[in-house]
């Protein structure tokens, strides 16, 4: 089964699947970016090694069947159809998990059971048995996607999501997905011999993304994956591609990462995380307030995701900050600033109009990446 190659997806969150596409070209894949995944074809190493390596998607799932299905029936028998044993052991724990959207199957619970159902008979005949299913094995979870009467069955080789770095001992508030960090880090277009800067970094989620980045450190390198646990899956393949990501890092380079935040106790909590990623040497964080900021590098990036109202309450102290932010940042003409918020209304508190606005979701809430691009200062020959 090693060797052969499945039909795959990597889901992310809206806004975002094009630089899954691109991690997934940059690693050597030809890919499709469809509305909330992308595309792509891959062995078991090609699993794994997406799961161990993608800084921006959600989870790599096989696509184990597609139809079209307008009734119970054609679910059933469909699914039913489909080969499980090559997949499922006769022990396999098998959740169905299921969505529906404009379809003549619209009820998701029956879709599930139907789809469970089918599952169970095709294996029962298969491992000959009368019996249920005994389910103690190890996990395989499911899902069933039907959309406009087209129906997706696939299978999750990642378990928790690939946004759980596991380098997150606390965390805040609000926190910032890990890969919607990277996200945000990828956009700004930073180079690690840049100035780097957070300044209201909480659990300092994106200075500790920047710094996998910088040292290309595989974000899945501290957690494992649900299929490492397949008993089909040889363990040697795993073994491997950690060990040649281990030897991909770079720890030579040196870095000017910094994460500031109004709070003590935030501020304590991202050295705990930086310290649990070994990146602990790598990040300066420090207490200060935004507007008591006094920078003095040039050619630098700022990439913040400030309180706004709907998440964190007091819209008139948010607003104040965003005015603090725009007196700081503005004359910080060499420098480009990402600024994520909901809050439509950012430019008028900031004080200036964005270079480009990005539409990104923050899980279900929308939100906007507003860009201010700096002009680099060139530095003279000697």
């Amino acid at each position: 089964m090693a060797e052969k190659t499945f039909k795959l997806m990597a889901t992310a969150a809206a806004g975002i699947e094009a630089l899954v596409g691109q991690e997934l070209k940059d690693l050597g894949y030809s890919v499709e970016v469809e509305n909330g995944r992308v595309r792509f074809e891959g062995t078991v190493r090609d699993i794994i090694k997406t799961n161990l390596w993608l800084r921006t998607a959600d989870r790599i799932k096989i696509v184990v069947a597609e139809f079209d299905a307008f009734t119970f029936d054609q679910l059933f028998e469909n699914t039913k159809a489909i080969k499980w044993d090559e997949l499922l052991p006769y022990d396999a724990e098998f959740p169905v998990q299921g969505r529906s959207r404009n379809s003549k199957i619209h009820s998701v619970p029956s879709a599930q059971a139907i789809v469970k159902k089918a599952i169970v008979n095709s294996l029962s005949e298969t491992y000959h048995t009368r019996a249920n299913l005994p389910e103690t094995g190890n996990l395989f979870p499911l899902e069933v996607m039907i959309n406009k009467d087209h129906v997706i069955l696939t299978l999750d080789t990642t378990g928790s999501s690939l946004f759980k770095r596991g380098y997150r001992v606390e965390k805040g508030g609000a926190p910032l997905k890990e890969n919607m960090a990277a996200a945000l880090v990828m956009l700004s277009h930073w180079y690690p011999d840049m100035p780097f800067v957070d300044p209201v970094t909480g659990s300092g989620t994106i200075p500790i993304e920047a710094a996998l980045i910088a040292r290309n450190i595989a974000p899945g390198f501290n957690r494992d994956f649900v299929i490492e646990k397949w008993d089909w899956i040889d363990p040697k393949i795993s073994e491997d591609l950690r060990a040649e990501a281990d030897a991909m890092a770079d720890y030579d380079i040196e870095l000017d990462i910094t994460g500031y935040d109004i709070d003590g106790d935030m501020i304590e909590i991202a050295k705990a995380n930086a310290l649990e990623a070994g990146l602990g040497d790598d990040i300066t964080f420090k207490q200060l307030a935004a507007k008591d900021w006094e920078p003095t590098k040039k050619n630098g990036v700022i990439v913040a995701n400030p309180p706004y109202g709907e998440r964190l309450g007091d819209e008139e102290t948010v607003h104040q900050l965003y005015k603090e932010m725009g007196q700081v940042y503005r004359p910080m003409k060499t420098w480009s600033k990402y600024i994520l918020t909901s809050d439509l209304e950012f430019e008028q508190f900031y004080g200036e109009r964005a270079t480009k606005k990005r539409k990104l979701y923050n899980g279900a809430l929308r939100t906007d990446l507003f860009q201010f691009w700096g002009k680099k200062e060139r530095t003279p020959k000697a």
